[in-house]
């Protein structure tokens, strides 16, 4: 939306914080950005340029305000609803693609060679992709700057960044402050940084609003596999795999923010980690779109009504949440946590939580390659989709991952043995995170369709459901809200105990 400079302007002159992320202002007579809803009173129009993200106007030449911080801003919501080239290329740039990879790696994930990616994300976001990578390095360094007591060295290294030097004339650069003056005004504002232990960073996980967050943990908390995830004094809590080592996240939910403790193996690994709790919680949704466009139809107003904000329930791992789902197929959600906890203690890797009961980390296909069948208590007829899959995922005839095109991975899933519509789209919901997923014959969204006097039929719901369109996914969720079920329950109603 930022070529719509009257929309963008007058969203700068309301400071309307619904905007944040979606585009940055840029001022010509102070060379500063801001977000929309900085505090400072609004520029003259004829002042005013608009970049549709950070790094874009940092090329430009332009420094971050100090006062409202804009490279601390969420993502926009636009990379998480499409599902061209440019979207996908956000996404993995999130996830720490680029700094693992280099832009030949992202394009090769992408499917594109490195010069029409280039050109693509320059005319799309007004900045190439090693610019959007340096920019998310310089907000992962402010975070930890301003919200821990790291020292500089392990805070540089921590963002990705190559030298101490570099990330002193980046921080420099950016915000118009050294990294000391930026740490000192945040405790003048805010107070003092939280205490971290080796290996361990506390910081908030900023969400827009509003957000009903019991749906979403609740979910999360009722799904938990045994040893992998738990709750745990008012906290999700769960372990992560990540490129350079393991680690285990607490995540605990306020109405405007998320407070998450990361404890690390390597911190080189904290970018991705952020980036994948985000994807986790769908932190980065535009729940007033989803609002506005919801409350139209006659027979949801009063359930959107009644906890507007909802978030759909993800993962930290795409291959890890399509393996779960296959492992649910026609059970309870209670059966499938014992299911998926028996594979993660038999074949996860261990780790040590010294805060908690978490004991492994869900495995990779690569570790999954030769599991025995007798650790799937399931029909053999599940367990030969079980093991397809993973064959699938770990030679690359499936392919899962932020950057992923949606409809591919469909097509994809739907030619395995097995795997049938209900199974794909659930994948495609809370595992790619396509907004307009539906899985229709899910029997939790037919009882709370015919609940609300929608059609119960599968095929006459779909059909009904094209007014939802894009946001079929939280449609979804906020039927499943309707159900009397542990998943709707924050904190969770009794402790499930697991076999």
């Amino acid at each position: 939306m930022y070529d719509d400079f009257d929309r963008c302007y007058r969203a700068v002159q309301s400071k309307d914080a619904r905007f944040d992320g979606w585009f940055v202002t840029a001022v010509l007579t102070t060379g500063i950005y801001c977000r929309p809803s900085c505090p400072v009173r609004p520029p003259l129009a004829r002042n005013v340029r608009f970049h549709p993200t950070a790094a874009a106007a940092q090329r430009a030449g332009f420094r971050a305000c100090k006062r409202c911080r804009p490279d601390a801003s969420p993502g926009s919501p636009e990379w998480n609803v499409r599902g061209d080239v440019v979207a996908r290329a956000m996404r993995l740039i999130a996830d720490g693609t680029v700094d693992r990879d280099g832009v030949t790696g992202l394009a090769a994930r992408l499917g594109y060679t490195t010069r029409q990616v280039e050109r693509l994300m320059q005319a799309e976001v007004g900045a190439a992709p090693l610019a959007l990578a340096r920019a998310q390095r310089t907000q992962t360094a402010r975070v930890l700057i301003e919200t821990t007591d790291l020292p500089f060295g392990d805070v540089a290294f921590a963002s990705g960044f190559s030298s101490i030097r570099q990330f002193n004339e980046t921080v420099m650069s950016v915000t118009a402050l050294t990294p000391t003056a930026l740490r000192q005004r945040a405790q003048t504002t805010f107070g003092p940084g939280r205490p971290t232990g080796s290996g361990v960073v506390s910081l908030r996980l900023p969400v827009r609003t509003p957000f009903a967050y019991e749906g979403l943990f609740g979910h999360l908390a009722a799904s938990g596999a045994h040893g992998v995830e738990e709750v745990r004094d008012g906290a999700y809590r769960r372990t992560l795999r990540l490129v350079a080592g393991n680690g285990v996240v607490s995540l605990t939910p306020h109405p405007d923010h998320v407070q998450c403790e990361l404890a690390l193996d390597d911190f080189r690994d904290l970018s991705t980690a952020i980036a994948r709790c985000r994807r986790l919680l769908d932190l980065d949704a535009d729940p007033e779109a989803v609002v506005d466009a919801l409350s139209g139809d006659e027979q949801l107003t009063a359930l959107i009504a009644k906890a507007p904000g909802q978030r759909i329930p993800r993962t930290v791992d795409e291959s890890e949440l399509a393996l779960r789902v296959v492992i649910g197929q026609q059970i309870s959600v209670k059966a499938t946590r014992t299911h998926a906890g028996r594979v993660a203690q038999a074949y996860g890797t261990p780790i040590d939580d010294a805060k908690g009961g978490l004991t492994h980390v869900f495995p990779s296909v690569e570790q999954l390659a030769s599991i025995d069948p007798t650790h799937l208590a399931f029909p053999k007829t599940r367990q030969r989709t079980f093991t397809t899959l993973v064959r699938a995922l770990a030679d690359g005839t499936v392919v899962l991952d932020p950057g992923c095109d949606w409809n591919r991975a469909r097509q994809q899933l739907l030619a395995l043995p097995g795997i049938g519509p209900w199974t794909a789209e659930v994948i495609a919901m809370r595992g790619l995170g396509d907004p307009d997923a539906f899985p229709v014959t899910d029997l939790g969204v037919l009882a709370a369709a015919k609940a609300l006097g929608l059609p119960a039929d599968p095929k006459v719901l779909s059909e009904r459901s094209g007014r939802w369109r894009p946001w079929r996914a939280y449609a979804t969720q906020h039927l499943w809200t309707a159900l009397e079920h542990d998943v709707n329950y924050w904190p969770p109603k009794t402790t499930v105990k697991d076999k």
